[in-house]
């Protein structure tokens, strides 16, 4: 299924944690926080300014981004957890 976001809407895909800590402690299942980082899937036309315009998103499919712990609807688009937010719950693109 194909899935399109409406207005300034992204839909994101979390990055796998990791699972050693720098020190080379394993962290178990049931201590894993959720990652902040996702890579971006889907991104929707735009917000829409006062006098109508359409004003244009920053962010495009492919981009690497961070964002807070608790933004975001989870759901599940063929059998894939993922997020959907508004572009300005997003702190950041990663680049490098």
């Amino acid at each position: 299924m194909k899935f399109r976001p409406l207005g300034d809407r992204v839909v994101v895909r979390r990055t796998d944690a990791e699972t050693k800590t720098a020190g080379g402690i394993i962290i178990p299942d049931s201590a894993k926080e959720k990652p902040m980082e996702g890579e971006v899937v889907a991104v929707g036309a735009g917000a829409r300014a006062d006098d109508g315009s359409l004003v244009a998103m920053e962010l495009k499919a492919g981009d690497s981004v961070l964002f807070g712990k608790w933004n975001g609807t989870e759901v599940k688009i063929d059998g894939e957890d993922l997020l959907i937010m508004k572009e300005n719950e997003i702190m950041g693109v990663i680049e490098g």
